[in-house]
């Protein structure tokens, strides 16, 4: 008790510039983290549209992640020169940029632009992925996970503003469907730069070069692999079902709004379990929480094959978004036991390509797959992927028993 007082105490005393800019970011995620929300829901219904080839009608939603991945390193390089402040001002206004042409490539029923539309989103999206580091810049060391977890509670509400812009303003522009859903991203971005401008925040240091075991030596280890994969498989089919779910729903004959509602409660399942996750991974180990959000997922799927109602899509996208927090929170924790302290950045980097390059594909072959071979076929291709996780994950789990694993 006395330790948890001298705690609190510390907080309160030496972390009010780490409290004000938590908050100042946990807003500025609230607005920021409704952009893949809002793009994730109609990415694909506004590809089906626009796009000649209806296997192509993800590729918005797949360059959503394939502009987070592109975006993280230029977006750490100018915060680098600019400081955090100044990074979050250019990418505000990059989203609201990139919103823009997306909906005059609605306007202009022009699907090229669209997409360019989307893949400049995912380059806002790369700046407002680091808001939970820079929460954590100015805290002491006890209240680092606290100032992480609020700006996590901005996802929560993230998922919310999103899906209701959408629902809000589908029917605003009866000529050019949906054109208005993406000026309310650019305007949500627009405002986050009114929030962001408050910030107070050290320079970003320069990343020290390279040391350690060269980077395929460390990818070569079998916990590395069972990570990876792990992390692959939660995000990937995570990304693979969401794609293909509002194309899906709507092609079932249900309402956007259902679409955008089913996408809302996916994404608040996603983050809403993050402030217990840790508690659940020091408890049952990081292996078990893995395998427990990989079995969600393919849970997930088994909801999405015995039905086609609203509430079998929902039920299907909320346990989606469990077994995504568990699956891909409880292998990131994994692969944090594969590296020393100085081979951090170069492997982290590499675990990020390989993961939001996954996600990018899934994405894109979900389009084609719910196009042709329908919803059951996107539940179907669930379960390979799964297995395969699970048994690298559980052989991992029976390896650490026999003898923990050393870098």
């Amino acid at each position: 008790m006395t330790l948890a007082m001298a705690r609190e105490e510390a907080i309160s005393d030496g972390d009010a510039l780490a409290k004000r800019n938590a908050l100042i970011l946990t807003g500025a995620q609230a607005l920021g983290g409704a952009n893949p929300a809002i793009v994730v829901s109609l990415g694909g219904i506004v590809g089906m549209q626009l796009a000649a080839d209806k296997t192509f009608a993800t590729v918005p939603v797949s360059l959503l992640q394939l502009g987070i991945a592109a975006g993280v390193i230029p977006a750490a390089m100018l915060m680098r020169r600019l400081g955090r402040r100044g990074g979050y001002l250019i990418g505000a206004l990059v989203g609201a940029c990139g919103a823009s042409i997306a909906a005059t490539g609605i306007v202009m029923r022009s699907f090229a632009l669209f997409c360019l539309g989307t893949f400049i989103c995912g380059l806002y999206g790369a700046y407002v992925q680091s808001y939970r580091f820079a929460a954590a810049d100015t805290a002491s060391p006890a209240f680092k996970a606290r100032a992480i977890s609020w700006v996590m509670l901005g996802g929560l509400a993230a998922g919310i503003i999103g899906p209701q812009s959408v629902y809000w303003t589908r029917d605003l522009t009866p000529e050019a469907p949906f054109a208005a859903s993406f000026l309310a991203q650019g305007t949500l971005a627009l405002l986050a730069i009114l929030i962001v401008s408050r910030l107070k925040a050290p320079p970003v240091m320069a990343v020290q070069a390279d040391r350690g075991r060269p980077l395929g030596q460390i990818m070569r280890q079998p916990r590395f692999v069972a990570s990876v994969i792990a992390a692959l498989v939660a995000y990937g089919l995570m990304s693979f079902v969401m794609t293909a779910a509002p194309i899906a729903m709507v092609a079932c004959g249900h309402s956007v709004g259902d679409a955008a509602l089913g996408i809302q409660w996916h994404v608040l399942a996603m983050y809403g379990p993050s402030f217990f996750t840790g508690r659940l991974i020091g408890r049952f180990g990081k292996e078990t929480v893995t395998i427990a959000g990989l079995a969600l997922t393919a849970l997930a799927a088994v909801i999405g094959l015995s039905g086609l109602s609203v509430a079998h899509f929902w039920i299907a996208l909320v346990l989606l978004g469990l077994g995504w927090n568990l699956g891909f929170i409880g292998a990131t924790s994994l692969v944090t036991d594969c590296y020393r302290p100085e081979e951090r950045v170069k492997v982290q980097a590499a675990n990020d390509f390989l993961v939001f390059g996954s996600v990018a594909i899934a994405s894109f072959s979900s389009g084609g797959l719910v196009s042709h071979g329908g919803w059951d076929i996107v539940n179907w291709m669930v379960f390979p992927p799964v297995a395969v996780a699970l048994c690298l994950v559980a052989w991992q789990r029976s390896q650490r028993k026999a003898a923990p694993a050393a870098l």
